[in-house]
């Protein structure tokens, strides 16, 4: 054999070794399959809660189970500014170790004060209550609202011996509109409000709050259909006046406001719907420049009624 040659033939293989080596241990796995996530994941929310900061995800919509469920409010400041403002409520909820500050314990206070019911529970009961709110350790139980019928709306007025007034909302559905609306039909005499069943405000906490405990004592009526809730009232013997921004007739020439009356308030925006429309015995409009397209809904509530008591008075 020359020198300097390599040997020729067959070479001992690496039996697989080098291949195995290559293929590492297969994907990593997701961080919510790993022993320590769910700790971790604990401990910031709870860690982020005393900090009354907010879920870095987007907190699931809130879907009403039943119309006869209670609502419940979660979080410190809107926990303590409902209790503030009178907003009915039957229990108040708080976490077991809470670290109690100034809005706790002025919550507590006002809770006991009302006689509302005060229960201590765990962190995972108030979880529940608010579906993956951040409530900070507290919650606030409010009861569903009674509805009146709309019929019923009318008898009040006729047993205080009064003209009936009412105000029939049509595609309002921001609650706190809802509440500034209670306000002004409160304020001017009005005798209850109607809603709709079905694509509309109805009475909760965010309208409590805004009615600043109006709606203790003004009634609110819902109607499963608001066309035949309108064409029942005027069967009672009441006319309906529209609000909408493309009437010709300004609402300061109506001329039905001493009779029997539904106020209809529409939706910013979209105003009345067509079939609402077509039920009205007058639509009016509110005058305005021609920088503003149209009005919040509790604004033009207000404008309109005292509008109405205006022209009663005179």
């Amino acid at each position: 054999m020359a020198a300097g040659r390599k040997r020729q033939g067959a070479t001992r293989g690496t039996g697989g070794k080098v291949r195995r080596s290559l293929e590492g241990r297969g994907p990593t796995p997701p961080a919510e399959a790993r022993h320590w996530y769910k700790d971790k994941a604990r401990s910031e929310r709870i860690a982020r809660e005393e900090r009354g900061g907010t879920s870095p995800r987007k907190a699931p919509v809130r879907a009403r189970k039943s119309e006869d469920a209670p609502e419940y409010i979660g979080g410190r400041n809107p926990v303590v500014e409902a209790l503030r403002a009178g907003v009915p409520a039957s229990a108040l909820y708080v976490a077991a170790r809470i670290e109690n500050d100034d809005r706790v314990r002025e919550s507590i206070k006002i809770a006991a004060d009302k006689g509302i019911a005060l229960l201590e529970v765990d962190r995972g009961k108030l979880d529940r209550l608010t579906e993956g709110g951040v409530h900070q350790g507290v919650a606030l139980q409010i009861p569903a609202y009674e509805y009146a019928h709309p019929i019923d709306l009318v008898r009040f007025a006729q047993d205080a011996a009064e003209v009936p007034l009412i105000v029939a909302l049509d595609g309002v559905t921001d609650p706190r509109n809802l509440g500034a609306i209670a306000r002004s039909a409160a304020a001017f005499g009005a005798h209850g409000l109607l809603v709709p069943g079905r694509r509309s405000a109805g009475v909760t906490a965010g309208a409590w709050k805004t009615s600043a405990g109006t709606l203790a004592t003004l009634p609110v009526a819902r109607g499963a259909n608001l066309t035949q809730a309108l064409q029942g009232y005027r069967e009672e013997g009441l006319f309906v006046v529209g609000l909408d921004g493309e009437s010709r007739t300004d609402i300061g020439d109506m001329t039905l406001a001493g009779e029997p009356l539904v106020v209809v308030v529409g939706s910013e925006g979209k105003g009345l719907s067509r079939l609402v429309r077509e039920a009205c015995d007058q639509v009016v409009r509110i005058p305005m420049g021609a920088a503003a397209e149209s009005l919040n809904a509790g604004v033009a509530a207000g404008i309109a009624l005292y509008e109405v008591s205006r022209l009663r008075r005179g």
